[in-house]
């Protein structure tokens, strides 16, 4: 339930430190499922494409780099995933899928070809970084591959092959991949036939691509007990015909439909600055970004209308923010800065994901590494963590763990375009004896006292509070190469425990996760 309430005035607060004077009150009611759903840690999930420098010095340098590295990929970047604990990551594409032919990036790097990235800046590859050093990778990560098919100007064989020559244990697929190093077949699970088929990957019609989709997963093979879950390419956002054609021709051979959301002001013209926003923009960008919650709605009613049993999960494999590329960076690689608004729409964005775990089974977001709301940024042999990386370092506690669900007052503000952006949102969840809370707000100036009720929990014996917090001196922070620890997680001790009910003074822009045992 959400109603408005007024401000108690504008209160200046430090950092990580609660203001003097109470804010609105927000209760935030806890109602425990008896039969919950789970949070599927997927919806964790990472996205590296070949555009910019996501892969390359990225995520990986060669074996023969000065950098730090382990088998070419970089210890860093291993050593901070690795804090995330990436569930599953998608390559080679988004857009670079379907024009990506997988022969070119085996065996000895010498002999493999050279391309042009037609869709992201005419970058010149090497094609160094292929099947075998991403399926390291995600061994590396322990993260389930998630493989984008090439359809767009791919083949059905190219497609079939490639299958097989990752998952089988013998036949001349297998045999290629033990002659380059692998003996041992890899496991895949995510196939995903195309990308954005209704763009860069073909600019198909709905009906089209669904005949399409259902030849191409027709030869996709299950071999030696890999399972395949074979993922058809969505909607755009508010494309609702895109679904409805698809679960309605093509269903039966789906288990899973992909969609598509980016936080992003136009497609054409700027998409404005990551790091020089007016306050009404911030409050513009949340509402925009808490629109995915209609935006999965109306999908999800779709899909309920011809799979009630919900046997078709929607992936929503990419999603984020998108602002112009910064100033002085190589037009097309879609480098961009993060700062504490992008940590507000990643904090808000798997909040809503969460209310939907009967369907959204998945989520991406774009990209892991210097692209886009990125989780970490690198130059030469120097990384930082973004604001969103720690957003999702202190979700960690939410995968695979059991929904909560809750009813909040709180108050509304009422931006551009009608739109109107709840100042608290939480989510909570349950996993091996520990409940977590995690709480947003997104008041650029007043805190806000938050009550939460334990009682119907169920703890026994007298439970302790323990928390984080991510928060800045200004919602614009972020950082960058020269000053790489201005935002980060500090330590939240102001949760306060008394006769069964949860209190806390939320500082503003502030997220906080609280962990109960």
């Amino acid at each position: 339930m959400i109603k408005k309430m007024f401000s108690a005035g504008t209160l200046a607060i430090m950092l990580g430190v609660s203001a003097q004077a109470a804010g609105p009150k927000v209760t935030v009611n806890l109602n425990p499922a008896e039969k919950p759903e789970v949070i599927s840690k997927e919806i964790y999930g990472q996205f590296a494409e070949h555009l910019g420098t996501c892969i390359y010095g990225g995520l990986w340098v060669g074996k023969d780099s000065p950098i730090a590295n382990t088998d070419g990929y970089r210890n860093d970047v291993l050593e901070a995933l690795r804090e995330l604990k990436v569930p599953v990551l998608r390559w080679p594409g988004g857009c670079f899928a379907d024009e990506y032919h997988w022969l070119d990036g085996i065996g000895p790097k010498e002999n493999r070809p050279r391309m042009v990235n037609n869709n992201w800046g005419g970058t010149v590859e090497d094609n160094s970084f292929g099947t075998h050093e991403f399926f390291n990778l995600c061994e590396l990560l322990g993260a389930e591959p998630y493989l984008s098919g090439n359809v767009g100007s791919g083949s059905v064989e190219e497609l079939a092959k490639w299958v097989e020559y990752i998952t089988a244990e013998d036949g001349p697929m297998a045999q290629l991949r033990k002659e380059n190093g692998r003996e041992k077949p890899w496991h895949l699970k995510y196939l995903g036939v195309g990308n954005e088929s209704w763009g860069c990957g073909g600019n198909f019609t709905p009906e089209y691509y669904a005949n399409v989709y259902r030849r191409y997963q027709t030869y996709c093979r299950n071999f030696n007990g890999n399972k395949l879950f074979k993922i058809a390419s969505g909607a755009s956002d508010y494309d609702y015909n895109w679904t409805e054609v698809m679960m309605k021709n093509a269903k039966r051979f789906m288990n899973g439909l992909s969609l598509h959301y980016y936080t992003v002001v136009g497609w054409s013209g700027s998409k404005t600055s990551a790091t020089q926003f007016s306050d009404e923009d911030y409050y513009w960008t949340l509402g925009k970004c808490l629109e995915i919650g209609d935006v999965v709605r109306r999908h999800c009613d779709i899909m309920d209308r011809y799979d009630k049993e919900k046997k078709v999960a929607l992936l929503v494999d990419e999603w984020g923010t998108w602002w112009d590329e910064e100033p002085g960076t190589i037009k097309g690689h879609l480098y961009q800065q993060n700062t504490m608004r992008d940590a507000m729409v990643a904090a808000l964005s798997l909040n809503t994901f969460h209310k939907f775990t009967d369907r959204v089974k998945m989520t991406n977001i774009a990209q892991i590494a210097n692209v886009l709301q990125s989780m970490v940024l690198t130059k030469g042999d120097k990384m930082v963590l973004t604001p969103t990386y720690y957003v999702f370092k202190m979700y960690v506690l939410h995968q695979d763990a059991n929904l909560i669900p809750l009813t909040l007052n709180t108050p509304v503000r009422k931006v551009r375009q009608g739109r109107e952006v709840p100042t608290i949102s939480a989510t909570a969840s349950e996993k091996n004896g520990v409940v977590t809370i995690s709480l947003t707000n997104i008041d650029l100036t007043e805190p806000c006292e938050i009550e939460i009720p334990l009682d119907r929990l169920g703890l026994t014996g007298k439970p302790a509070v323990t928390g984080e917090i991510l928060t800045s001196a200004k919602i614009g922070d972020y950082n960058d190469f020269g000053d790489p620890d201005k935002v980060g997680v500090k330590v939240f001790d102001k949760a306060k425990i008394e006769k069964n009910v949860l209190r806390l003074t939320m500082p503003a822009k502030s997220i906080v996760s609280l962990a109960i045992k």
